[in-house]
């Protein structure tokens, strides 16, 4: 068979891989946080007719360049953009993105998601989640776990150093770790359990001991009234006796890698060999990969997809299967022709 036959065969095939790439791009072009792709193509082995050669000893004869024949195209990559998309502000309080490196974190229970998506809200138990109900990752703000002894570190307030929960001694807490490869402290961020009216949880021992203990209406346990969340990812609850505290402090993960990481659905990734190691740390934070881009609330991250790039590619990789179906067809004419010759 002639071997343009099966290289038209191969354009066909990239070139329809192309058309699927430009497609899924144009279909997601207004999908919060969906990062554009783009197919890289190679050559395929050559087969050689003639070998290379050295010149003559004597000087006398020229070397000679190798003979070959390509035998067709193939996919050599995938490439996944994950330039800045823009700035729609949607005045939603829970809307957030991440203005520079950095993903936010997800989980539904055994799992750890990275995601550009930050269209969350809260349920009905006060946990933050993504549009599909995986719960957003944070760290507590010191004093607010059941780990540490809220007698003697009492919760952080807003304008002190805020920590990670992680690893309480009973002394100093120690600062968020951006070398925090296993995600260690990360937990749900959520609201109502801070609220839980009772004496027993966290926030409740630290009411407690200032002397809301709700035996009078004057002592009644505070209730949080309104939260903000700031550009380093700090939440900020305002409660009904005044006080503001920082509840706890929304995550950001970097990798070293981000086109090695494995796509999911629902516009999260996750890890992958390629991908290195994910480091969670917070907005504004120095990783080992860079600094950690800082939340803006209030505003969604729309599709990098640059759709007159994408009509471009469309047209580009018609006209490549038109010219390799071209290819195939000709071949088979001439295949017709060498038939026809014994007629």
């Amino acid at each position: 068979m002639l071997r343009s036959l099966f290289a038209g065969i191969s354009g066909l095939r990239v070139n329809q891989t192309a058309l699927d790439v430009t497609g899924n791009n144009i279909a997601n072009a207004n999908t919060v946080g969906f990062k554009s792709s783009s197919t890289v193509f190679s050559d395929t082995l050559s087969q050689m007719l003639t070998a290379a050669s050295a010149p003559a000893g004597n000087g006398n004869l020229g070397g000679t360049n190798a003979i070959q024949i390509g035998l067709g195209t193939q996919l050599a990559a995938v490439k996944t953009n994950f330039t800045q998309g823009a700035n729609e502000t949607t005045g939603v309080p829970t809307d957030m993105m991440v203005s520079g490196d950095g993903f936010f974190v997800v989980g539904d229970g055994s799992n750890r998601y990275l995601t550009r998506a930050g269209a969350f809200s809260f349920d009905t138990n006060g946990n933050m989640v993504a549009p599909d109900g995986k719960l957003v990752q944070g760290y507590a703000v010191s004093g607010y776990a059941d780990t540490e002894d809220l007698t003697t570190t009492p919760p952080t307030h807003v304008g002190d150093p805020i920590y990670a929960n992680r690893a309480n001694d009973g002394g100093t807490p120690p600062v968020i770790d951006s070398t925090d490869t296993a995600g260690t402290g990360l937990g749900t961020m959520n609201l109502k359990m801070n609220d839980d009216g009772t004496t027993s949880g966290p926030l409740g021992t630290y009411w407690a001991a200032r002397g809301y203990d709700g035996s009078t209406p004057a002592l009644a346990i505070p209730k949080l009234q309104s939260y903000t969340i700031g550009r380093d990812g700090t939440v900020t609850g305002t409660y009904s006796n005044g006080e503001r505290l920082a509840i706890g402090r929304i995550a950001i993960a970097n990798v070293q890698n981000p086109q090695g990481l494995e796509k999911a659905g629902d516009s999260e990734y996750v890890y992958s060999p390629n991908s290195g190691l994910i480091e969670y740390g917070a907005p504004g934070e120095n990783s080992d990969y860079g600094q950690n881009g800082l939340i803006t609330t209030g505003a969604l991250e729309m599709s990098n997809v640059d759709l007159s790039q994408e009509f471009t590619n469309l047209i580009l990789a018609q006209r490549g299967f038109q010219a390799s179906s071209k290819v195939i067809t000709t071949s088979d004419e001439v295949l017709e022709t060498l038939v026809n010759m014994k007629r």
